[in-house]
């Protein structure tokens, strides 16, 4: 067999081309027949990222298969293909780490939108604002605590609205056995695709949301409550009894198989969580957090949620006045506080929040009771305001987006997830390099 010139290859892999036997030319692509020294030359080869085979057999080289596969991760930052041309072993190395663990294993962070965090609103803008901007943080796990009758439940599942709004699916693990499907329809949680689980004990309440998180499908997982995940054996065993540890010992096993998941997945997974008095405490607050201190180390963000005031309609309570402390937050700066209403027939008013925030703002002006915007008079009272936002959906979508820029945030709260495919410009680029070269 006659030895040719491989046109097909890259000036780097022209320095060992000598070393390389290629056959007749076969649907635009030269085919590897044999390797003077195989095991150096194939390792060249592919550190070069443009020959792969196709098959012991055939041996077949497909560039732009390869190309594509190798920019399939995302797009690479040039000052990191600058490094990797410098230096070869690098290269080398993260090519058997993505062939031993999978693409993606390791990467660098301009390969893929890492620094730009996608989120699912919680219903309150100015808890999206406190919390980031965006919201919730997919691919996180969420702690939401406080009193009873504080808010924890009905923020979740203003989450799953939001969330089931964009199309997404949410389900919601109810240990407590307290769900209310009449006051989620209220909510606008769309009782049809919305799946609940009511677990017999914590172990069957963690497999269950280990298997949601892992179909890949589920975009907002509530569990509710922490405090409710009760370990089998307590469960066996007798009322009075002592097991010191179990239900830390569960929380602490569930994080460490479920962070790695729940990061992939693009979930959210928010944990509600009680509170308790630790006995005999002298300074600081005695307040904690029951199932250990596993759940404070692994949740990205943590919201103290507590009822502040009553809001009234004459003499009868119609909502409360609920203030949000972001206790801990791993992607925006914490220790941010958010007030709300929050109403007794349909959950957090979205409107109320607005007209707050845009007197905070200035983005509203306030003359006597009524509400102005720019030469446009909401309404005369908080009430008739709210109202007027209800039904001029564009005002209201205007007048948030002008908080959200006056808050430092360039647009409303990103729903989706991010896109993990290849960049299409990088895509076109290979295709014409490929194409050059062949």
């Amino acid at each position: 067999m006659s030895r040719r010139e491989p046109i097909l290859f890259t000036e780097q892999e022209r320095l060992f081309s000598n070393q390389v036997v290629v056959g007749p030319r076969y649907k635009g692509y030269y085919p590897i027949v044999h390797f003077w020294r195989a095991d150096d030359a194939y390792e060249r080869v592919r550190q070069a990222g443009k020959i792969i085979w196709e098959s012991e057999s055939k041996g077949i080289t497909m560039a732009k298969k390869a190309a594509k596969s190798s920019a399939k991760a995302g797009k690479i930052d040039p000052g990191m293909k600058a490094v990797l041309a410098r230096e070869p072993n690098l290269a080398a190395t993260l090519q058997q780490i993505e062939k031993s663990f999978g693409d993606g294993a390791i990467m660098p962070l301009g390969a893929e939108s890492q620094l730009k965090i996608s989120g699912i609103p919680t219903g309150s803008l100015s808890l999206d604002m406190a919390l980031g901007g965006f919201g919730l943080p997919r691919g996180r796990i969420i702690e939401v605590y406080g009193p009873e009758s504080s808010g924890k439940t009905t923020l979740a599942l203003h989450v799953a609205a939001e969330a089931q709004k964009a199309g997404g699916i949410a389900a919601i693990i109810d240990a407590e056995h307290a769900f209310d499907p009449g006051w989620g329809k209220k909510l606008g949680v769309e009782l049809d695709s919305l799946l609940v689980s009511q677990p017999s004990s914590g172990e069957e309440a963690m497999q269950i949301t280990e298997m949601l998180v892992k179909s890949n499908s589920v975009d907002v997982i509530i569990i509710d409550s922490v405090a409710a995940l009760v370990p089998r054996a307590e469960l066996e065993g007798e009322i009075g009894a002592s097991h010191v540890g179990l239900q830390a010992r569960l929380m602490s096993q569930s994080m460490r198989k479920l962070t790695g998941a729940i990061a992939k997945s693009k979930s959210v997974v928010i944990f509600i969580n009680q509170i308790r008095e630790k006995i005999g405490v002298m300074f600081g607050s005695p307040e904690t957090t029951p199932g250990g201190r596993a759940l404070k180390f692994y949740a990205s963000c943590r919201i103290d949620v507590r009822r502040i005031g009553a809001l009234k309609d004459g003499e009868e309570q119609v909502g409360q006045r609920v203030k949000c402390k972001i206790v801990k937050n791993k992607v925006a700066p914490p220790f941010r506080i958010a007030e709300f209403d929050m109403m007794h027939n349909n959950g957090i008013s979205f409107e109320g929040d607005i007209l707050d925030l845009g007197l905070e703002h200035n983005v509203l002006t306030r003359s006597g009771a009524w509400f102005k915007y720019g030469e446009t008079y909401l309404g005369q009272g908080k009430e008739k305001a709210r109202n007027f936002l209800i039904e001029n959906t564009e005002t209201r979508d205007e007048i948030r987006d002008r908080i959200m820029t006056a808050g430092g945030f360039a647009g409303p709260v990103e729903i989706g997830p991010e896109d993990d495919a290849a960049n299409a410009d990088d895509l076109s680029d290979v295709d014409e390099e490929a194409t050059t070269n062949s």
